[in-house]
């Protein structure tokens, strides 16, 4: 059996067939789209680059991507560094802890994984510090119910939300969530379903809420979603390749 492709073989092969990925990835996009009674216009396609060498990030961006997906701060750190902003948006889209929320702001353009007030007052205060503009977030819903995803329950989503709304540093632009890792389409389109319904309550109920972005779906379940109402699906493997192992 053959071993696995050595790391600077992996990384040129993501560089090299990053475009044929990309069409392929259009098509189930607008396929989904269509199925649904959608303009594939209106879905963003996030990539996903966490773990993926500057090589790839810049392929993402000669792609025409606008923004890319990095969920850990120390490596978007690095690659800022190196590679500068590559005109991309750079999107925060894992976990975050309270104390890495200045580093974070100073860095990212998005916040896509607000789970806890703790974490919104604390992303509020840095931004206000930093003078910036509001920080763009997405608060993120648990709409699968398991105890190991964090974000708002959906019950209690609108109501949190409208008090992320109410803080000065941020501007809340919709909703967040990860669908359990299952071939089960029916818990899929549950979970899709469940979030969708919180994100048109959050639309409707909260003044001035812009609620434009409804974040849902991954590599293996993004089709789903797509026809279940996500606006952005973030995408990793199935997109720029398998990581390489460091």
């Amino acid at each position: 059996m053959p071993g696995p492709i050595p790391a600077a073989r992996l990384r040129a092969v993501n560089e090299t067939q990053l475009g044929e990925r990309i069409a392929r990835v259009r098509t189930r996009v607008e396929r989904a789209a269509e199925r649904s009674g959608r303009d594939a216009a209106a879905v963003r396609v996030l990539p996903i680059t966490k773990g993926h060498s500057a090589g790839v990030l810049r392929a993402v961006a000669e792609a025409g991507f606008a923004a890319i997906g990095e969920n850990r701060v120390g490596e978007a750190e690095r690659k800022r560094e190196a590679l500068g902003t590559l005109g991309l948006c750079w999107h925060m889209v894992g976990h975050l802890q309270r104390n890495k929320a200045a580093r974070a702001v100073a860095l990212f353009d998005v916040i896509e994984s607000v789970d806890s007030r703790r974490l919104a007052r604390r992303l509020s205060l840095e931004a206000e510090r930093a003078g910036r503009e509001p920080l763009p977030v997405l608060v993120q819903v648990n709409a699968s119910g398991e105890e190991a995803k964090g974000g708002f329950p959906v019950d209690s989503a609108p109501a949190e939300v409208a008090r992320v709304c109410e803080l000065p540093g941020l501007a809340v632009r919709g909703l967040m969530t990860m669908a359990p890792f299952t071939g089960d389409e029916d818990v899929l389109r549950a979970t899709f379903r469940r979030t969708a319904e919180c994100f048109r309550r959050c639309r409707e109920e909260i003044f001035g809420h812009d609620a434009s972005v409804l974040s849902m779906g991954m590599s293996n379940d993004f089709e789903i979603a797509i026809e279940e109402g996500s606006t952005e699906v973030r995408l990793g493997t199935i997109l720029v390749g398998e990581r390489p192992e460091r």
